[in-house]
């Protein structure tokens, strides 16, 4: 279809907006880290880079492009997990009261920690790539919970004296604990430790 004069400078404009080309490359790049992410779950995280390029649509290049180490795209996998879970705190607490959302995103958290089992061998590993991993773990999901939990106590819906960490902490231990393949028992512990925070009347 031949442009028109009157589509050219539009399109011109569209491919010489630099915004918008940072979003689509910021799109891409999710794109490719949670076909990362699909590929680590169902074959490990030693599964082919072919095989990550085909799920996210892209040529091996570009895998190689942004992550040229494995260990630097399995990095770049666990902080936009994280990421997500931290985030996901804010859109929780607007949407329910405050132990609903307490609730809600431990649960949510749970998601994390079940799908980061995945990657625990590679985790554990000496690399050094890795280091950072567990204080960027901790910088971003501490304060996401601390402020449910803060809200959830302001409001009388849980007791006060619990810290941020020791439920992170045990919710993971609650985790490990179970079978992989048992998520409905996990989620059910998870439950119930919220629950024993909750305000009796």
């Amino acid at each position: 279809m031949d442009t028109t004069p009157e589509q050219e400078p539009a399109a011109a404009a569209a491919d010489d907006n630099p915004r918008g080309k940072r979003a689509d490359a910021q799109r891409n790049l999710r794109s490719l880290l949670q076909a990362a992410m699909d590929v680590f779950t169902e074959s490990g995280v030693d599964a082919p880079v072919r095989a990550i390029a085909e799920r996210a649509g892209v040529g091996v290049g570009t895998v190689y492009r942004h992550f040229p180490q494995r260990a630097d795209l399995i990095v770049a996998v666990m902080k936009s997990r994280i990421d997500d879970c931290a985030d996901a705190a804010v859109s929780i607490a607007a949407e329910h009261d405050p132990g609903e959302a307490l609730s809600r995103w431990m649960q949510r958290y749970v998601d994390f920690i079940l799908t980061k089992r995945g990657l625990s061998n590679a985790l554990q590993s000496d690399h050094a790539a890795y280091a950072a991993l567990p204080d960027y773990f901790y910088a971003r999901l501490r304060p996401a919970l601390a402020s449910l939990l803060r809200t959830a106590v302001e409001q009388g819906a849980i007791r006060p004296g619990y810290e941020a960490d020791e439920l992170l902490r045990a919710a993971a231990t609650l985790c490990k604990a179970n079978p992989v393949e048992d998520t409905a028992l996990t989620r059910k512990m998870v439950g119930l430790l919220v629950d024993g925070l909750r305000c009796r009347t």
